[in-house]
């Protein structure tokens, strides 16, 4: 017996779009862990990635009416977008919430950067992305800067797809990565 043939994502859409619940939420659980995956990428908290996976999906309710799938990968493409978006609003709302500062560090997290910024030179931007630690730095740049630094070093997208997410220029996107790279190296050399 085979098993049954599984609805693809575009006819998900149209059915949830035309008011099936059940659709809709077979799409919420299909997808939620690559929302969570990429809210992980901006925010540490448990709390903050489920605020971030309410949004998404919120978000995606109310602009059904707005897919229009044109090829398979269409629909998690969009998907991140919608995502994306919603960590950056996130971002944005903290950041007005309250400015941080570097001495919001304690004195074990300020030595343990100082220790994995000196045994990462080599690469240190790359190396400091993947980290643990690295949420605590990226923190400190602005919204737009973490977006952009954390779509092209830890989710792997290139320019032109961030480019797309965000409907910002190429130039724009190459121009914000270059200052936040600056701004982080700023950061890390009070640490080193």
């Amino acid at each position: 017996m085979q098993p049954a043939e599984q609805p693809t994502d575009d006819a998900l859409v149209a059915a949830a779009g035309a008011g099936d619940e059940a659709a809709f939420e077979t799409l919420f659980n299909r997808h939620r862990r690559q929302v969570a995956r990429i809210g992980g990428r901006f925010f540490g908290q448990r709390e903050q990635i489920e605020e971030i996976i309410q949004d998404t999906f919120t978000k995606l309710y109310f602009a059904l009416h707005t897919y229009h799938g044109t090829h398979e990968a269409s629909f998690k493409a969009w998907l991140a977008q919608i995502t994306v978006n919603a960590c950056y609003d996130q971002l944005r709302r903290q950041r007005r919430r309250s400015e941080q500062s570097l001495g919001d560090l304690t004195e074990t997290e300020t030595h343990d950067f100082s220790t994995q910024l000196r045994a990462a030179r080599s690469d240190i931007e790359g190396a400091l992305v993947s980290r643990d630690l690295a949420l605590k730095l990226l923190t400190r740049l602005s919204a737009e800067d973490r977006l952009v630094l954390t779509l092209l070093d830890v989710e792997g997208f290139s320019v032109a797809e961030i480019s797309e997410m965000t409907n910002w220029s190429i130039s724009k996107v190459k121009v914000r990565a270059h200052r936040a790279r600056a701004h982080l190296r700023r950061i890390m050399k009070k640490f080193v």
